[in-house]
C-alpha cells in the first residue's frame, strides 16, 4: 500500500492509501479529488493531467503530453497507476469545473438579460402570486372553559381567516405547534399553501420572525449548474451562483455517467456527486450571499435535461441510451427535497420542470417557456448550447424540439486547453492577417488558463478568416505560433509560457479544431433537419434565441463563419442568457406559469433525429468550415488569401 497526496496549487492537499497498480484517477475519485475526465479514462481526451512532484507512478507515454512537458512530471491520471508513494499537483484547469464558485448576481449583461426576461414573462401574465404565503395568525388562548387543542384551535383559525374548508399540519408542524404558540402568547407566523381548497400548513414560526420565505430555483447542466434563492412573495432574486457538476469526473457526457451508473454502488455515487458535493455547497453558497438559513427554503425548482432528472433522483437510466430510448418518466408530480437528501425546510418541496423526450428535458422546457418563441406568430428558433445541444422551432401554432450530441466542447471538454467560462478564460480572440499574432480577451483581466466556448469560436473563426487553417481545419501556413508535435499534430500557440498562468502553452490543436467541427456541425445539421422537416427554409426564420453556458460574449458572425448557426442577417439573433434557470424561476414565483410549463410541454413535439432520412448526410456535410455546401452561406466574403 502506498500513500497519494493530491495538491491544488497552494490550496490544501488530500491524501489517501491506494494499493499498488491501482489507476491514479480512480484514485482520485475515491479520495473526492476533481480531475476534469471527459472521456472517462479511456485516454483519448487527454484533459486528465497532472504533475507528478514526488515519487514515483507508472505512466505511459501519450500524444497529449509532449517531452518537454514529461520531462517537467505531467502525466494522464488515467495513464498512470501507483508505484510508491507519490505526490502530485491538480492544476487549476484540470479542476476548474468545481473551483471558483461565483456568488454574486453575475455581470451587469447578465442581470440586464435576466431582467428582460422576468419582464417578458410579467408582460405574459406568468409572474404572479407564489402559491407559498405567509399569515399572522392570532389564536385566543385556551381557558378553562375553552379546552380545544391546539392543532384544531390552529385550524380554526385558519378557516376562518382564509376560507377554506380543509386544513392539514403536517407531523413535525404537530411536533412544534405547543411551544410556537405559547412562547408567542399564540400569536405565531403561519406559512402555508393552498391546493385544491385545502390549506397545507408549510411552517410554523414565532411571531417576531421577520427573515424571508425563500425559494431556490436550479438549472442542472451536464457541466455547469446554477442557482438563485429568490423571496417568494415578491420574487426578488437574493443571491445567485454557479459551480460545476461534480459528476464530470464520471465523463463529460451523460453516456459516460449512465455507463458509471451501472457500475455496482453507481446509482447511488451519481446521485451523491450531485445532492452531497454539488448542490448542497452551492446551496450553502446561496444562503450565505443571503444570510438566510436553509430552513427557510420551502420550495425548489430543478430544470435540467432528462438524464440529469433521472441521476438526481437515483432513477437507473440504462434504457435511455439504449433502443428504444425510453425513460423511466416524463413528469412527476411534486414530492420532499428530503427523499434525495437535500435538506432545507422539512416541508420543502421538489418541483421538476417535465421532459418531452429521452434527450430533450426539463431544461429545454423551462428555456422554451422563457424565450416567448410560443407566443409570437413569426417562426423562431431556440437554439440551447451546452454539453446537449438541443433546439426548438417553432411559433405559437406548434413547437418542435430535437437534442443533437454536440458533446463538451462548447463548454471547453474535448479541447486540450479548454475550460468553462470563469476566471483566467480566453472568451473572445482577433488574429492578425500578416503576423498571426493574437489578441485575446481574458475573463478576470489576467494571463490566460485556457480557453472556454465563445473564444474556441472565436479562434477558429480567425484562423480560417486569416487562411492558417483549410475547411477541414488542417493547418496550410507557416508561423511562428503554428507547431507540431512528434506525431505530426498541428496546433496554435495562443499563448507561450511566459504569458499564460500556469507557465504552459495555450494551444489550439489540429485535433481540438476537429472536436469543435463536429460539434458546431451537429448543431446546424439539427438545425436544418428540423427546419426541413417541417417544410420550411433558414431564411423563413424570423429570431434566432442563443441560449446555454457557452457565455454572452459570443460572436454571431464568427458562428456563422465556421458554420455553426444559419446564414442569417445578424439582428435575428438575440442572446438570452440562461433560459433554462429563467423559466424555472417563473415556476418558482407562480403557480399559473407552472400550468404554462406543464401545457407547454405536452404541447412540444419531439424529433429523434437518428431516425431522421437524411440526418446523418446533412451531419457529415456540416462537419467543414463553414459547410460543404457553399449556397448555405451566401453572405460570406471570401474566408483565405
Amino acid at each position: 500500500m502506498s500513500t497519494v497526496t493530491f495538491q491544488f496549487g497552494g490550496e490544501g492537499e488530500v491524501a489517501i492509501i491506494a494499493a499498488t497498480g491501482e489507476q491514479l484517477l480512480e484514485v482520485a475519485r475515491k479520495a473526492n479529488v476533481a480531475i476534469d475526465a471527459p472521456c472517462s479514462g479511456n485516454g483519448s481526451c487527454g484533459k486528465c493531467q497532472i504533475k507528478l512532484l514526488d515519487g514515483a507512478l507508472a505512466s505511459g507515454k501519450t500524444r497529449h503530453i509532449d517531452s518537454d512537458a514529461w520531462q517537467a512530471g505531467w502525466r494522464l491520471a488515467c495513464d498512470s497507476t501507483i508505484d510508491g508513494d507519490a505526490t502530485v499537483l491538480v492544476p487549476d484547469i484540470a479542476s476548474a469545473y468545481r473551483s471558483r464558485m461565483k456568488t454574486d448576481l453575475s455581470s451587469p449583461d447578465e442581470i440586464a438579460i435576466f431582467e428582460s426576461m422576468q419582464a417578458a414573462l410579467e408582460e405574459a401574465g406568468l409572474l404572479r402570486l407564489s402559491a407559498v404565503r405567509e399569515f399572522e395568525l392570532r389564536l385566543e388562548a385556551p381557558t378553562l372553559s375553552d379546552t380545544t387543542p391546539d392543532n384544531e384551535r390552529l385550524a380554526r383559525a385558519l378557516r376562518t381567516a382564509l376560507g377554506v374548508e380543509r386544513v392539514h399540519l403536517p407531523y413535525f408542524v404537530v411536533q412544534k405547534l405547543p411551544g410556537v404558540l405559547r412562547e408567542g402568547r399564540f400569536m405565531s407566523r403561519c406559512i402555508y399553501e393552498i391546493h385544491s381548497g385545502a390549506i397545507e400548513v408549510l411552517d410554523l414560526l414565532p411571531a417576531g420572525d421577520s427573515l424571508p420565505l425563500c425559494g431556490l430555483t436550479i438549472d442542472i447542466g451536464t457541466t455547469t449548474v446554477s442557482g438563485a434563492l429568490v423571496e417568494l412573495p415578491t420574487g426578488k432574486i437574493l443571491s445567485k451562483a454557479t459551480a460545476g457538476n461534480a459528476q464530470i469526473r464520471f465523463g463529460a457526457d451523460v453516456i459516460h455517467r449512465i455507463v458509471e451508473q451501472q457500475k455496482p454502488g453507481g446509482v447511488r455515487r451519481l446521485q451523491k456527486a450531485l445532492t452531497e458535493e454539488t448542490l448542497s455547497p452551492l446551496i450553502d453558497s446561496l444562503c450565505r450571499g443571503a444570510d438566510v438559513p436553509r430552513d427557510r427554503i420551502y420550495r425548489m425548482v430543478v430544470a435540467s435535461n432528462s438524464t440529469m432528472n433521472h441521476l438526481l433522483l437515483g432513477v437507473d437510466a440504462e434504457a435511455l441510451r439504449t433502443e428504444p430510448y425510453v425513460p423511466a418518466f416524463f413528469e412527476l408530480p411534486p414530492f420532499r427535497c428530503s427523499e434525495i437528501g437535500v435538506e432545507l425546510a422539512p416541508s420543502a418541496q421538489l418541483h421538476l420542470a417535465p421532459n418531452i423526450g429521452s434527450y430533450v428535458g426539463g431544461d429545454i422546457t423551462a428555456g422554451t417557456l422563457a424565450s416567448m418563441i410560443w407566443r409570437g406568430q413569426d417562426l423562431s428558433l431556440l437554439i440551447d448550447l451546452g454539453t446537449n445541444g438541443e433546439i426548438v422551432f417553432g411559433n405559437s401554432e406548434f413547437l418542435i424540439a430535437c437534442a443533437c450530441s454536440a458533446g463538451p466542447a462548447f463548454e471547453g471538454g474535448e479541447i486540450s486547453c479548454g475550460m468553462r467560462a470563469t476566471d483566467g478564460a480566453i472568451e473572445a480572440c482577433r488574429i492578425d492577417e500578416s503576423t498571426m499574432e493574437p489578441a485575446l480577451t481574458v475573463i478576470g483581466g489576467q494571463k490566460p488558463v485556457g480557453l472556454c466556448g465563445s473564444g474556441i469560436i472565436d479562434a477558429i473563426a480567425e484562423l480560417f478568416r486569416t487562411g492558417v487553417i483549410d475547411g477541414k481545419g488542417k493547418f496550410i501556413r507557416d508561423g511562428r505560433r503554428i507547431e507540431q508535435d512528434e506525431f505530426g499534430i498541428g496546433c496554435y500557440v495562443l499563448a507561450f509560457p511566459e504569458e499564460s498562468s500556469t507557465a504552459r502553452k495555450i494551444t489550439l490543436t489540429e485535433i481540438d479544431i476537429d472536436n469543435f467541427i463536429r460539434a458546431k456541425g451537429a448543431i446546424f445539421s439539427a438545425t436544418l433537419t428540423m427546419i426541413h422537416s417541417m417544410g420550411f427554409m433558414p431564411s423563413d426564420i424570423k429570431h434566432v434565441a442563443v441560449a446555454g453556458g457557452i457565455g454572452s460574449g459570443i460572436n454571431i458572425a464568427n458562428a456563422i463563419r465556421i458554420g455553426m448557426f444559419c446564414d442569417l442577417p445578424l439582428e435575428r439573433f438575440h442572446y438570452i442568457g440562461n433560459s433554462s434557470l429563467a423559466g424555472a424561476y417563473a415556476v418558482l414565483v407562480s403557480e399559473k406559469a407552472e400550468d404554462c410549463l406543464s401545457s407547454l410541454s405536452r404541447s412540444m413535439t419531439y424529433l429523434e433525429l437518428s431516425v431522421q432520412p437524411g440526418y446523418m448526410d446533412a451531419f457529415i456535410a456540416a462537419c467543414f468550415l463553414p459547410h460543404t455546401d457553399g449556397r448555405l452561406f451566401p453572405s460570406l466574403a471570401p474566408l483565405s488569401k
